[in-house]
């Protein structure tokens, strides 16, 4: 029998949100039957790909950043005889995959976040005396009809896309331009790719999309796929992200009280408090709809952890305005959320609008924002101690002795004990509480 050929490194860099982890992986699982393993340094890699986000200003010039890094090794590889071949992923190849071969001609693939199942083709044209060197459509049902039916599991948690695309058109958001409309996966092929998940050893999937609660396929809506996946063998919890007010239908609050596999966690974005700012957003639901919204979530699911997204300084806010978006959050309440900036991104419909707010305005406003959340946060930690939780473990902390798992409410919990526990979801009394994690004991002896 002749030996294998030996692996080729393949490095990814992943930006911005969980779909792109998600592509990551399955950039990864494409590559495989080519021989390329994943390494964690670029300069042992035959294969870069930097799997990029276009949200924000800053995570785009961060992939040019990173492509001048990886220029220089590339160019350090071939002076000592071996050859790297560079790709740029994602939406950022989407948006700007002419500007990028034009700033940097050592790229040699740019590859749209529907066509990365493209990308043992496409290397193979660019190792063929320069081929195609663009890949940006809009086939995702081609897509995951391309990608192999086996996921590989590198841990007890698992993304799992059902939903791309995004039909709402936030003013603000480049995403309907970079993933295109709404489109949503069959569920024979998210339950197999999440028995493939399960019988990997994966205990909880996080179902991702642009607007995930918007999955309608098959008769079958978001409500409809979690209880469906929820009888899986072994799959014991299910969370999603990320949601849009407008899609929470009445039977998907519903689960969340009748199904027990679907974590108490839920991620809604609201995006400003000013019913004004709304509308310029375009985000089709008023402060006070989303808080009615809130409490009929609550009413299902009294435990329920909120999370949410907020933009501040966008065009035409007012110090009012602004005031109103304390205002939401003190009247929402929130165990977690991410809180941004504005940022002005070409194309988009929020670029051309006047009242454009200076830098330093936003950032004192976002200082205010983020010192209210923080409080919120740690006031929801707080409120566990003293609780028994059950936590599932997923790897050995820092510290010896230690592991690491997730709360139901995806709070990070740090507790002294074997790692023969990792894997599996173990009752947790609640010692102490940090800004973003807990401590505990085990509430149980162990066999």
């Amino acid at each position: 029998m002749s030996e294998s050929a030996p692996a080729k490194g393949l490095y990814i860099k992943t930006y911005g949100c969980q779909m792109n982890v998600y592509d990551s992986e399955r950039m990864a699982d494409v590559l495989a039957p080519l021989g390329y393993g994943v390494v964690d340094d670029p300069a042992k890699a035959d294969l870069v790909v930097l799997n990029t986000c276009h949200i924000r200003e800053k995570a785009t010039e961060k992939v040019y950043s990173e492509l001048g890094v990886i220029k220089r090794l590339k160019q350090e590889k071939a002076q000592a005889g071996s050859a790297m071949t560079i790709a740029v992923a994602g939406c950022v190849a989407q948006a700007e995959g002419e500007e990028i071969m034009r700033r940097q001609p050592a790229v040699d693939l740019v590859v749209g976040p529907q066509a990365y199942h493209q990308l043992p083709e496409l290397i193979a044209r660019a190792h063929r005396a320069r081929g195609e060197r663009l890949a940006a459509d809009f086939a995702a049902e081609e897509k995951f009809d391309a990608l192999p039916t086996e996921r590989r599991a590198s841990g007890v948690t698992a993304f799992l896309t059902v939903q791309e695309g995004c039909d709402k058109f936030c003013t603000f958001c480049v995403v309907p331009y970079t993933r295109g409309a709404e489109w949503s996966r069959a569920p024979e092929a998210i339950e197999a790719e999440a028995r493939s998940l399960a019988e990997a050893g994966v205990r909880e999937v996080t179902l991702l999309g642009q607007n995930v609660n918007a999955y309608a396929a098959d008769g079958l809506t978001l409500a409809g796929l979690v209880r469906r996946l929820a009888k899986i063998p072994g799959l014991d919890r299910i969370r999603y992200t990320t949601s849009h007010p407008k899609d929470m239908g009445e039977d998907l609050i519903a689960a969340h009280g009748e199904v027990e596999a679907l974590m108490p966690y839920l991620h809604l974005p609201v995006q400003a408090g000013s019913d004004k700012i709304l509308r310029a957003m375009n985000r089709a639901h008023s402060a006070e709809s989303y808080l009615k919204l809130v409490e009929k979530i609550r009413a299902a699911r009294p435990d329920i952890a909120l999370s949410g997204d907020f933009i501040v300084g966008f065009p035409g806010e007012t110090e009012a305005d602004f005031e109103k978006t304390l205002q939401i959050v003190r009247d929402a309440g929130y165990a977690s959320a991410f809180s941004f900036k504005y940022s002005r991104r070409p194309g988009t419909p929020a670029a051309a609008l006047p009242g454009q707010i200076p830098d330093e305005v936003k950032e004192e406003r976002l200082a205010r924002l983020q010192a209210l959340l923080d409080e919120q946060q740690r006031a929801f930690n707080l409120a566990q101690e003293g609780r028994t939780l059950p936590v599932l473990f997923e790897k050995p902390g820092r510290h010896p002795g230690q592991i690491i798992g997730r709360s139901p409410y995806l709070q990070s919990v740090h507790v002294s004990a074997p790692d023969r526990l990792i894997g599996q979801i173990v009752p947790v009394k609640i010692a102490s509480a940090a800004r973003n994690s807990l401590a505990g004991e085990l509430a149980m002896e162990t066999a």
